[in-house]
């Protein structure tokens, strides 16, 4: 049984962001890291899976929807990435890294003191690209979870960049956030878990993390990238007309 685990979401290949959230005390006293995916799509994408990777054992990698579009581009099964940044960050990747992304597991189910068995995925635990709100109506979130085993009592996702928690389903929902492309409000969102559910935020010195994001990425428009991403210029209004463009999945 854990007792915490400190879980990061859509960290989107923002370096500075990922330190700074690694750095905190309690990420670095927990049990272990759940990186629940869109881990690499950004400006620095090798050199924030160089950071992960180091972690070993402590981390716990789940791919998200980003991380697939990369390896599909790289390994030539699509021509184009929905992000404008998508092919730059797969071109900077290296062949180990695109392997890497390319086995990781779309969920993983782990035991949390106070908590129970909890299913972390990206998105939803049956689609990676699915959008759950935390005003989803409750016979939607019933869908998305009509496949998860009865033993699992809270349910970790990502994937909307904007942090909640809920009851959906009979089961606890929590999205921690995005570490590096946070919508609404600026800051590294992160989730602490165990014994409760604490949503955590750490702030970051945009102007520094920009320039060197600007400094050190291999994006033309890395600059405007990290100004409008880190400062969350988009905002929850703009986020939530967004997502409700998105097809829903079909129904079983």
């Amino acid at each position: 049984m854990l007792k915490r685990v400190a879980v990061l979401s859509d960290i989107h290949g923002v370096l500075p962001a990922v330190e700074a959230v690694l750095a905190e005390p309690e990420v670095k006293d927990a049990d272990l890291i759940v990186l629940t995916g869109d881990i690499a799509c950004g400006p620095q994408p090798a050199a924030v899976l160089d950071l992960l990777t180091g972690l070993g054992d402590r981390a716990v990698w789940i791919r998200g929807n980003a991380d697939r579009e990369l390896v599909e581009y790289r390994r030539g099964l699509r021509d184009s990435i929905p992000d404008p940044i998508g092919p730059s960050a797969a071109r900077g990747l290296r062949e180990d890294q695109v392997d890497l992304l390319e086995g990781l597991p779309t969920s993983v189910t782990l035991p949390v003191a106070g908590l129970g068995t909890v299913l972390f995925c990206h998105a939803s635990p049956r689609d990676d690209e699915e959008v759950l709100l935390v005003e989803s109506p409750a016979e939607r979130w019933a869908q998305a979870f009509a496949d998860v085993d009865p033993e699992v009592t809270t349910v970790v996702c990502g994937h909307t960049h904007m942090p909640f928690t809920r009851l959906a389903a009979g089961r606890l929902v929590v999205n921690p956030g995005s570490i590096g492309m946070p919508f609404g409000r600026p800051g590294a969102h992160w989730a602490l878990l165990g014994p409760d559910v604490q949503l955590r935020r750490t702030l970051l010195d945009v102007p520094a993390a920009t320039a060197r994001i600007a400094g050190d990425s291999a994006f033309e428009q890395a600059a405007e990238w990290a100004d409008y991403c880190l400062n969350a210029r988009c905002t929850e209004h703009e986020a939530l007309e967004m997502f409700s463009r998105v097809p829903e999945p079909p129904s079983p």
